[in-house]
């Protein structure tokens, strides 16, 4: 039994012994290295070492070493017949041939007459207005080494050839410079080469803007002179990539604010926009403009199922202040009643005490009557108010609910009643 395994096992070892040597003897992989009297473009020259990677595989994988070693100047003569045909701008001088499991393939090319020594790549933006064709162009500042790269020092014959392996490198460099766009180009070959590359959008693009405008410290409605600007501004993205908006959203929010805080009357109120963009196919832009050293309000005030002491139900007031510091503010306040054409004016004076809360004082010279109380937001949409009389001795608290920028709900009352009162802002 022993010698039969003994015999069954050296059996074993010359047949798989036999089948690794064979195995060890055949070419299994080739590798080509390609060079010229004068450098080649790194991408050209590798994508001519892959042809003549693939020409050789074609003619010697899975061949025996030995075999190919014996017949080696047939193989490097095809070799150089083949590659030497699909070649433009080169000749193949010599190709050598080293045989091995990892056979070497050495091809020594020589360049065609005329060479190009530079390359001039002029581009053109397809539809895009001019401050985003500004944009685009420079994030295509460094396009040019892309062609430089693949066609400085060829021969002008071989530009052609380039085409494939340029397309390449230059999506290679949009993915990551230009993702929102794609490219085409043109190559008038030439010792000074000179490349036309056209860019135009990928969907999806932006196809309408809404624009909304607020301000806090001056009437909304004085915003409106200046509703044509920002809507040209805002204008300008329809048809520009989403993702470009995107990639480059707070460049934009700070060009469109500082065109508006440019207009004369933003700098004497010394007003500054904040801009807000919510890219998409369908885009809201939202203008926020501020001063700390003014507060102008104009309000319209109605009251539900109430009215004053003269039978009137509806006043509107203009608040103008002055701010000395960030928590200090003196005013004018007037309230006008339409019904009677009546008007009152006071002087006050608010104090911030801290960021959502004030104590507010002022004098009503018509009524002669001093007037203190306070406010304290609650978040962005509530408010409580509430004033002392100190003439008549009479208190009023408010409930205020923020519907929207332009229109507010209070609850309000006071020793004697309870009512509802709508409160716009212009």
């Amino acid at each position: 039994m022993r010698r039969i395994f003994a015999a069954f096992f050296t059996v074993a070892v010359l047949f798989f012994g036999t089948a690794a040597a064979e195995a060890a003897g055949t070419v299994d992989e080739v590798l080509a290295d390609v060079e010229a009297a004068a450098p080649i473009p790194t991408i050209v020259r590798k994508r001519m070492e892959a042809t003549v990677a693939a020409i050789g595989a074609q003619l010697l994988a899975g061949r025996r070493i030995a075999d190919v070693e014996a017949s080696r100047a047939q193989q490097e003569t095809i070799i150089h017949e083949v590659f030497d045909k699909v070649l433009v701008g080169y000749s193949v001088e010599r190709v050598s041939l080293a045989p091995g499991e990892t056979a070497r393939v050495g091809v020594r090319l020589a360049p065609w007459a005329d060479v190009i020594h530079a390359v001039h790549v002029d581009v053109a933006v397809e539809g895009m207005p001019a401050p985003v064709e500004e944009m685009v162009r420079r994030d295509l500042a460094d396009v040019g080494g892309v062609f430089g790269a693949g066609m400085s020092g060829l021969p002008v014959a071989a530009s052609d050839w380039t085409n494939g392996v340029l397309k390449r490198s230059l999506q290679d460099y949009l993915d990551v410079h230009l993702p929102e766009f794609r490219a085409d180009f043109d190559i008038v070959p030439g010792t000074e080469t000179r490349v036309a590359l056209t860019v135009y959008p990928r969907l999806p693009v932006v196809r309408t803007v809404d624009l909304s405008m607020r301000s806090d410290s001056i009437p909304n409605f004085t915003l409106l002179n200046h509703r044509n600007l920002m809507q040209d501004n805002a204008n300008m993205l329809i048809g520009v990539p989403v993702a470009f908006v995107e990639r480059h959203k707070t460049e934009f929010e700070e060009r469109f604010a500082a065109s508006l805080d440019a207009q004369p009357d933003f700098r004497a109120l010394d007003l500054h926009t904040k801009v807000s963009l919510s890219p998409g196919s369908d885009m809201a832009v939202m203008s926020r403009s501020d001063t700390e050293k003014y507060l102008i309000r104009l309000e319209g005030w109605a009251d539900i199922s109430r009215k004053d002491e003269d039978g009137n139900s509806t006043m509107f007031r203009l608040h103008v202040g002055k701010r000395f510091s960030p928590r200090d503010e003196f005013f004018v306040q007037t309230d006008v009643v339409p019904q009677d054409v009546k008007w009152t004016w006071a002087l006050g004076y608010t104090r911030h005490l801290a960021d959502a809360t004030r104590f507010i004082a002022r004098y009503d010279f018509r009524g002669e009557k001093m007037i203190v109380g306070g406010e304290q937001e609650i978040g962005r949409k509530w408010m409580l108010r509430y004033e002392y009389r100190w003439t008549d001795q009479r208190g009023e608290g408010a409930l205020r609910y923020r519907l929207h920028d332009f229109l507010s709900l209070e609850y309000v009352m006071d020793r004697e009643d309870k009512w509802f009162r709508v409160i716009g802002n212009f």
